[in-house]
């Protein structure tokens, strides 16, 4: 039987998206700013190259951050909500799984 998660309570889930919502806001304004100071340090370092040069850094460092951050933010959601420990795992253990079986076909010779 499964579980019930504490996302499936709307104010918990109304709480836990704001927060994620929050730092996702940080995390912009924090991008925004560290994109701003590694174009403004590769023009003051290399001078006027290429816009695209610039464009592309931008981007880079913007999708890496943003990704990311959002799937850092949704795994602390996940856990922070307690919706990990609803799963129900009926998966052997990991010493169960990779014992060595004991053959009986060896014994035969």
């Amino acid at each position: 039987m499964v579980n019930k998660s504490p996302l499936d309570d709307p104010e918990n889930a109304a709480h836990a998206w704001a927060r994620y919502r929050q730092i996702m806001k940080i995390l912009m304004s924090v991008t925004v700013i560290t994109v701003l100071i590694a174009v403004g340090l590769l023009y003051a370092y290399n001078g006027a190259i290429s816009v695209h040069f610039y464009i592309a850094t931008a981007l880079g460092i913007s999708f890496t951050m943003l990704l990311g951050g959002g799937l850092m933010g949704l795994a602390f959601l996940s856990n922070g909500t307690g919706h990990d420990e609803s799963v129900d795992n009926r998966l052997p253990n990991a010493d169960d799984l990779w014992a060595p079986k004991d053959d009986d076909s060896k014994d035969d010779n």
